[in-house]
C-alpha cells in the first residue's frame, strides 16, 4: 500500500518537475536570440569602425611629424626602456609602452617645430631630440623616462660632449658706455635776404661860385641919371 502511494506521488511531482524546467529553458533561449544584444554588439562595431576612421584622419604636417619619429625599443636612464611601435592600420599613429603602461600617442604640431607625441587622454607626451627622447605625465607632473636614445640619437649626443655648442653664457657681454651729452649747436642768426648792399660815397663840399659882378643901378628916369 505504501509502495502504491509513493509511486503515486513520483508520477505526480514528475510532470511538475519537467513543467519547471521548461519555461527556463525556453527563457534561456530566449536570451541567445534576443535582437537587442545584436544591436549592440553591432553598434560596438560600428563605434571601432568610426574610431578607425577618425584616427585614419590626419593633416599632412602630423603625417609629415609621424615620418620622423624613432621605433624600436630604447634604452633609458635608470634601467627604463621605452618601445615605440606604429601602427600598421592607422598611418600616424603609434603604440608607445614603458614597463606596464601603454599609450596610444598621435604626433602634434608646435610653434617650435619639435618632435612631439602625445596621449590627450592619459596626459602622456613623448618629446624626441636629436640627442635623447623622454617621456612625461602631463598630468601627474612627473617624468616617467628621459635620455632615452636610439642609435642615431647616441652619435648626436657623443658628438655633442666632444665638441659641445655654444651656450649663452660663453658670448662675449658687450656693455655699452655712457653716452655723450649733446653739444648743442651755436646758434645762427637769422640771415636777411640776399640784397646788394649800397655804401654811400661821401659827398663832396659845395664849390662856392665868383663873386657877382655889381651892376650900375638903373635909372628910374633917363632925365635924373
Amino acid at each position: 500500500m505504501k509502495k502504491n502511494i509513493l509511486a503515486s506521488a513520483l508520477l505526480i511531482a514528475l510532470p511538475l518537475t519537467l513543467l519547471a524546467q521548461t519555461p527556463a529553458k525556453a527563457v534561456h533561449k530566449a536570451k541567445r536570440l534576443a535582437p537587442s544584444q545584436v544591436e549592440i554588439k553591432s553598434k560596438a562595431v560600428q563605434m571601432a569602425a568610426g574610431i578607425r576612421a577618425a584616427e585614419a584622419a590626419l593633416s599632412p604636417a602630423e603625417l609629415a611629424i609621424a615620418a620622423l619619429i624613432y621605433q624600436g625599443s630604447m634604452p633609458c636612464e635608470l634601467g627604463a626602456s621605452v618601445t615605440v611601435t606604429a601602427d600598421p592600420k592607422a598611418p600616424g599613429y603609434f603604440d608607445l609602452q614603458i614597463k606596464n603602461l601603454k599609450y596610444r600617442m598621435t604626433p602634434v604640431v608646435t610653434s617650435t617645430g619639435a618632435i612631439r607625441l602625445e596621449d590627450q587622454q592619459a596626459g602622456a607626451v613623448w618629446l624626441q631630440l636629436s640627442n635623447k627622447s623622454m617621456l612625461m605625465n602631463q598630468k601627474l607632473g612627473q617624468r616617467l623616462a628621459d635620455v632615452c636614445m636610439n642609435p642615431e640619437q647616441v652619435i648626436v649626443a657623443e658628438r655633442l660632449i666632444k665638441s659641445p655648442a655654444p651656450s649663452l653664457l660663453d658670448k662675449p657681454i658687450v656693455v655699452a658706455s655712457d653716452p655723450k651729452p649733446p653739444v648743442a649747436a651755436p646758434s645762427v642768426a637769422p640771415s636777411l635776404p640776399d640784397a646788394p648792399i649800397v655804401v654811400a660815397s661821401d659827398p663832396k663840399p659845395p664849390v662856392a661860385g665868383p663873386d657877382p659882378v655889381p651892376q650900375p643901378a638903373l635909372c628910374a628916369a633917363p632925365n635924373y641919371c
